[in-house]
């Protein structure tokens, strides 16, 4: 972009908004810590709700049922209102 040329609203925001991500990146960095990204499965994907069905059916119908359950109970924090 010349120096004649003005740059549009949306290019001014988009280059404040990489502006105040890198300043906060910055500041992390200052902390001691570091960005990681990871990828995760879409839990909104029809096939996501799908395999989790035929996981807790599949744990539902074991053995070990009972058993898998109590451990569950015994490390889970119980939530009240």
């Amino acid at each position: 972009m010349g120096s004649s040329q003005k740059r549009s609203p949306a290019d001014e925001k988009r280059l404040a908004t990489r502006r105040k991500v890198s300043e906060f990146r910055r500041r992390q960095r200052e902390k001691g810590l570091r960005l990681v990204q990871i990828w995760i499965p879409d839990t909104r994907t029809p096939e996501f709700a799908e395999e989790a069905c035929r996981q807790s059916r599949a744990a539902a119908m074991s053995p070990h049922a009972a058993e898998d359950q109590a451990f569950i109970d015994s490390v889970s924090e119980i939530w009240s209102k």
